[in-house]
Order: C-alpha cells, then sequence, then structure tokens
C-alpha cells in the first residue's frame, strides 16, 4: 500500500493548500451533513460525525458553517434530503482502474461534468460493478512521522485493531477495517497521538506500473476529477513512483 500512502500525503498537502482558500469548505460540509442525517447530530454518539467535524476543524472551516452542516443533516434544513453519495467506476489512460466517490444533490449534473472529465483525458466512465471488485475499502489514519516514535505508534494501533502502519516521509499511516476506523481514530487521540487525517479509502488489490510520463497522464485526469466540486475522493490501482511523484510535483 505504498503507493497508495504516497500519493494520499501528495492530495493532504493540496486539500490543506485548498483549505486556505476556503475551496475545500463545500466538501466537509456535505460530509458532515450525511454523517449527521445518518447517525445523528451529536458527534458523542455518532463518531463518522465527529470524524467529520474534526477534520473540518483542521481545515479551520467555521464554526458557523459546521452547525449549519448539522442542521441540515437532522432535518432542519431544506436541502440535506437531497444529497446522495454515488461511487462513479471507469478506466483512466492505459486502463488504469478509477473510482470517483461523490456527493451530490444533483446527480445528472455531477454525471455529466465525471464523464465530460473522463473523455476530455483520455478515459472512460465503466459499468457498475466491473471496476470496484478490483479494490477493498480501508480506514486511513494519517499522523505526522515527526515526534512519533513508529514502533510505539505500531504497537498501540495493532492493540486498537489496525490492520497495518507504514511510514513514508512526513507522514505515517495507519490502516483499519472499514468498521473500525472511527474507534481506532479515538484510541490513537486517547493515547495522545496527533490525527492529520482520519477517512474511508480505496485500496487496490493489485497495483498497475506505468512508465513516469505515462503514470502523469492518469494523475493528470486524478486531479482534474479531484477539483470538481461534487468529487469527495478518487482512487487508483496506480502505483505510484517517487518519479512519478517528483515530476507531478515539478510540474
Amino acid at each position: 500500500m505504498s503507493g497508495h500512502s504516497k500519493w494520499s500525503t501528495i492530495k493532504r498537502k493540496k486539500s490543506a493548500e485548498d483549505a486556505k482558500r476556503g475551496k475545500i469548505f463545500t466538501r466537509l460540509a456535505r460530509e458532515i451533513t450525511l454523517a449527521a442525517r445518518q447517525g445523528g447530530g451529536d458527534p458523542e454518539t455518532n463518531p463518522a460525525l465527529r470524524l467529520a467535524i474534526d477534520k473540518a476543524k483542521g481545515a479551520n472551516m467555521p464554526k458557523d458553517n459546521i452547525m449549519r452542516a448539522i442542521q441540515r443533516g437532522t432535518g432542519e434544513g431544506s436541502d440535506a434530503a437531497a444529497l446522495e453519495e454515488i461511487t462513479y467506476e471507469g478506466y483512466g489512460p492505459h486502463g488504469i482502474a478509477l473510482l470517483v466517490d461523490v456527493v451530490t444533490d444533483n446527480k445528472n449534473r455531477t454525471l455529466a461534468e465525471v464523464k465530460h472529465t473522463f473523455s476530455r483525458h483520455g478515459g472512460n466512465l465503466a459499468s457498475a460493478g466491473s471496476v470496484l471488485w478490483q479494490f477493498d475499502q480501508k480506514g486511513l489514519i494519517a499522523i505526522a512521522s515527526e515526534g512519533t516514535d513508529f514502533e510505539d505508534l505500531f504497537l498501540t494501533a495493532a492493540e486498537a485493531g489496525a490492520e497495518d502502519v507504514e511510514q513514508d516521509g512526513e507522514t505515517i499511516s495507519v490502516y483499519t477495517p472499514r468498521e473500525m476506523l472511527a474507534e481506532v481514530t479515538q484510541k490513537l487521540k486517547e493515547a495522545g497521538y496527533a490525527i492529520e487525517d482520519s477517512s474511508l479509502t480505496w485500496i487496490p488489490k493489485n497495483e498497475v506500473s506505468l512508465s513516469t510520463e505515462d503514470a502523469l497522464k492518469v494523475m493528470s485526469l486524478i486531479e482534474k476529477l479531484e477539483d470538481l466540486d461534487d468529487v469527495q475522493s478518487v482512487s487508483s490501482n496506480l502505483e505510484i513512483t517517487d518519479e512519478a511523484l517528483e515530476a507531478l510535483q515539478a510540474a
């Protein structure tokens, strides 16, 4: 999962930059609204909501925005019922498998935008189920490596129920079963670890290696998809090499 870890680190840095411009607030608000709608508006009894609020606070989202998002989810707003979660499946250049998670209030608009982005960048949408089987959904918790003892974290995470722990540069990634994400996150917080991010993610069962030039074409498509307002995240089975990441950052 090391390639996935590297790509996730880059995306977190991009999200931090987006947060400075307020670009990420809409996505965070939708995540809060959905969590509140599915599990109630009390973060003490709704782990998913607690995680979403923590993520929003980490991005310096105003408290009023957070409260409005919770109220929409609990039925106090007029637009909560319109939101729905959808995972689109597709292929990028050179047959790379892609999953696009969206939260939308207009699935026709979102489908058109996603389809257009795929076609403009050498990809295409696929039928339901044709791509999903190539991935497993896991919980992913990101912790800054600076000041963190890897061995201690590994043992703490394992005791909490994590499946794997990886270090890549500035970030340590803790992987959990999807249903244990909130529980492991809370136990790590209680143990004193500063959580940078905590979310569900799609992990490819097998990664595909491409040349740096070809990998950049896929990564460009991923970035364009992630720039769409309704897209929450994009996952792929592309093996991310150090050379590809360096070339992407240079570009």
